[in-house]
């Protein structure tokens, strides 16, 4: 009895299995660089404006609206810049690395709210510029573990910023605010704009 022939596979077909095999070996090792510069120049420039304006509010909750909005603005201002700057680059925003980016900024951010709704509920505000920059740093640091090197240095600062917050009578949560969310993203943006493509 004959053994039924067994179809040579074609030499293509190896290549092509060996090229989506590199492929998704580098997509899972490589790094996420459409962390956008200009954009945090912008983030920072609207936290600025919106640091003056929290800081002539005359209410907790006036103060807490206006650094909501400003968040949501900034928000919106690294969504797009990061969409242009990964169009530019010709990024995939959601390979592997993206996903780790997200993944890992988010939780941290996550728990920061968390922490603010229960610092609000009990009236204990003056630790919410503190409990925010902390968290943010925090989420820019692990999510930064799959970007650049300047990512995660730009996290520890603003992890540095927050514990000075900490420490700093309440009456100054807002100016570390500015600087945090303000200075930091104005200066950590102009590097990766000049080192990092934009």
């Amino acid at each position: 009895m004959a053994e039924p022939s067994r179809q040579p596979v074609g030499m293509h077909e190896h290549a092509l299995d060996n090229l989506r095999f590199i492929r998704e070996t580098m997509e899972r090792a490589g790094s996420f660089t459409a962390v956008p510069g200009w954009g945090g120049i912008l983030m920072g420039m609207s936290a600025l404006a919106g640091g003056w304006l929290a800081g002539r509010q005359a209410t907790v909750e006036g103060w807490l609206a206006v650094w909501f909005g400003e968040g949501m603005l900034a928000l919106a201002i690294g969504v797009v810049a990061m969409v242009l700057k990964a169009q530019r680059t010709d990024q995939n925003l959601f390979s592997a690395p993206g996903r780790k980016f997200v993944l890992s900024f988010a939780p941290p951010l996550a728990a920061g709210a968390v922490v603010t709704a229960m610092l609000y509920r009990t009236h204990h505000a003056g630790p919410i510029p503190a409990v925010w920059l902390l968290a943010y740093g925090a989420g820019v640091m692990t999510g930064g573990a799959f970007s650049a090197r300047v990512i995660p240095a730009m996290g520890a600062c603003f992890m540095l910023v927050g514990g000075l917050a900490a420490v700093a009578p309440a009456a100054w949560g807002n100016a570390f605010l500015m600087a945090g969310f303000g200075g930091l993203h104005i200066l950590f943006g102009g590097i990766i704009a000049r080192r990092y493509g934009g």
